[in-house]
């Protein structure tokens, strides 16, 4: 626990140094966002620093190197993948940096790059052997054998995908994603033992690291994740699930991103099937709410304590 313990405060301390380091950087660089001209509540946030997802990644990349974590073969691969996603989103955010708009990388070429990656995942999961599932709420595992390659791919798309569609309101991706991970490495502890160790522990270092860039993300956020942060930690949230055999929990300890994926998915076919009315004012359910009336602040912590109370009703069922 002492372990566990200091790589929390360690990765924390040092994912908030390097977004103190990196803040100036941007700003000088004029490395602002672009805010999308329909969303009125949040044009006030125009010329905020985007791009922050590089400090706390690359404090969770020194921290799980200098703990050793990398010597775990499924751990490393899950920092690649995680990588790869945040190269991803560093190549949207850069292109929108560049062209001074709010529109990156196309949608197409967005899903392509994704899509390869997440069957490169498939395709390693098959080939290490890596194909027991365990089964929430219950004590059951089952090998689906072949079937993990289409399984893990559509986790991957899935959960970077929903994880960045999640990040519209400050401190919002990044609390739900705190709580997603302390969760995660609970249940990798129960269920895997010695053999989930550093996938345990690469949770909590991102754990950590989120909890140091809370403090300038929060409402109001002085630096925002951007599409290298969302993208990288929702290949983190689906590699180390994945990886450990709890590809199964990705939705309910997500719960609260999958909701954003799923409203935003009923909202285009409600849209579609009654010619032009909407569902919600507006998707994803976040920013609904807000236009409800509800403070960012308020949204954010009903988000996160939702997520933290489905991590402890998983827990319940595997002690």
């Amino acid at each position: 626990m002492a372990a566990e313990c200091l790589i929390l405060l360690l990765s924390g301390g040092l994912s908030a140094c390097l977004c103190a380091l990196l803040l100036p950087l941007l700003r000088r660089a004029r490395a602002g966002q672009t805010i999308l001209g329909y969303v009125r509540e949040h044009s006030y946030k125009g010329g905020t620093p985007t791009m922050g997802g590089i400090a706390f990644l690359l404090a969770a990349a020194v921290c799980a190197a200098a703990f050793g974590l990398f010597a775990d073969k499924r751990a490393a691969v899950a920092a690649v993948f995680g990588g790869a996603y945040a190269a991803v989103g560093f190549l949207d955010d850069f292109i929108k940096f560049r062209l001074k708009r709010n529109l990156g990388l196309r949608a197409y070429q967005k899903i392509a790059f994704q899509s390869v990656i997440a069957l490169l995942a498939g395709v390693y999961c098959l080939y290490d052997g890596l194909t027991v599932l365990h089964i929430p709420f219950t004590h059951i595992s089952v090998d689906i054998g072949g079937w993990v390659v289409p399984l893990a791919a559509f986790v991957f798309v899935a959960a970077t995908n929903c994880v960045n569609l999640t990040d519209g309101l400050d401190g919002l991706a990044s609390s739900v994603a705190f709580w997603y991970f302390a969760a995660l490495a609970a249940l990798i502890y129960f269920l895997s033992g010695a053999q989930g160790a550093a996938l345990s522990r690469l949770s909590l270092v991102l754990c950590g690291v989120l909890g140091g860039y809370l403090l300038y993300n929060t409402h109001r956020a002085s630096v925002f994740m951007g599409d290298t942060g969302s993208l990288g930690i929702g290949a983190f949230a689906a590699g180390i699930a994945v990886f450990s055999g709890n590809a199964l929990y990705v939705a309910v300890l997500g719960v609260m991103f999958a909701v954003s994926g799923i409203s935003v998915i009923l909202q285009v076919i409600y849209y579609k099937r009654t010619g032009g009315k909407r569902l919600f004012r507006m998707a994803p359910l976040h920013h609904h709410l807000q236009q409800k009336g509800y403070g960012e602040a308020k949204i954010a912590y009903v988000y996160s304590f939702i997520t933290a109370a489905a991590g402890l009703f998983c827990l319940l069922f595997v002690q």
